[in-house]
């Protein structure tokens, strides 16, 4: 007994299976028409941002780095020139510096900052003259070390005129009981 395939099992043409992806497009706009006015009708749209003002920016001219300066302004981030941002690195190194506790990570830093400092003075200026120059590196691990002993010698002494508070009690259930006594 042969059995003969259903409608469901034969296989469809082309023509058949675009009809039915032009039919579900067609019924997927209606879908969304309908989404949105049902939304509308129960005022999701009325207390939306922006709601009666003109859109920014529409009209102008078109720019096509629209996207980054809408991304720098809006993550307000500061693009400065080569010069400009290893000049703000120097002012701010001895603060970066002090943050570390081992030499090693000093000197890497340090080693980092002064390659930078060379890099940018072999490129062509891009803005203001690069006035930064290299750090010595033996000069600053000095000047480190010495902030660091006096910052640990302000801690001892801070830690030495504190006045000594007295030893916390005990809680009840934390006191030693008797050792003559058992429980």
């Amino acid at each position: 007994m042969s059995e003969e395939p259903t409608q469901e099992e034969q296989p469809r043409s082309r023509a058949a299976d675009r009809a039915a992806a032009r039919a579900r497009i067609q019924h997927q706009q209606t879908w969304v028409d309908l989404q949105v006015r049902q939304a509308m009708d129960r005022g999701e749209f009325d207390d939306l941002p922006g709601k009666g003002k003109p859109i920014a920016d529409l009209g102008g001219h078109h720019d096509p780095d629209w996207w980054i300066k809408k991304l720098v302004e809006r993550e307000n981030i500061a693009v400065l020139p080569p010069s400009v941002q290893l000049r703000k690195e120097d002012a701010e190194l001895d603060d970066r510096l002090d943050k570390l506790t081992r030499e090693d990570d000093v000197r890497r830093e340090l080693d980092d900052f002064n390659k930078r400092v060379v890099a940018a003075r072999y490129r062509l200026p891009e803005g203001p003259p690069l006035v930064t120059m290299p750090r010595d590196v033996e000069a600053t691990v000095a000047a480190w070390k010495d902030r660091r002993e006096q910052r640990r010698r302000r801690v001892r002494a801070e830690a030495a005129a504190a006045p000594a508070t007295p030893a916390a009690r005990r809680s009840w259930w934390r006191r030693r009981r008797p050792e003559n006594q058992s429980g």
